[in-house]
């Protein structure tokens, strides 16, 4: 990495945590556990918007770009649980089925091995769950 890059880097890391500090002052020392219930789903036309074909009209919709999050997600374990659950939560509002979902986390088993297909899978029906109990 050049020298330019790597400051470039470094700015960007400092003014994150700098906006996170001002954002809540308890995330400089506080646990991230529960994190991704402080951010609410997006609505379909925001995430087709951000992740969608806005920047690229014959690239992959929303729900793809969800749906391939979710693989690598799953392949990295489970140091990306709070990640999981909200991209889980937004696939299903950008119109994934839960079975499209589980598939992909199955699918990742053989590239992230089976204890990690089995913590996605947990993390899968927990957000599933918890969808459960919102519709009610």
């Amino acid at each position: 990495m050049t020298d330019a890059l790597t400051q470039m880097f470094k700015q960007m890391l400092e003014s994150s945590q700098e906006m996170a500090r001002v954002f809540a002052p308890s995330f400089e020392t506080g646990s991230m556990k529960g994190f991704e219930k402080l951010w609410p789903t997006m609505s379909k036309d925001m995430m087709e918007m951000w992740f969608g074909k806005t920047f690229n009209r014959e690239g992959l919709d929303a729900k793809t770009r969800l749906l391939v999050t979710i693989a690598a997600l799953t392949v990295l374990g489970a140091q990306a649980e709070a990640q999981m659950k909200l991209t889980i939560r937004h696939a299903l509002e950008a119109g994934a089925t839960k079975r499209e979902i589980a598939e992909v986390i199955w699918q990742m088993s053989m590239f992230g091995g089976v204890p990690a297909m089995q913590k996605a899978l947990e993390t899968a029906q927990a957000v599933f769950d918890e969808t459960k109990e919102n519709d009610a």
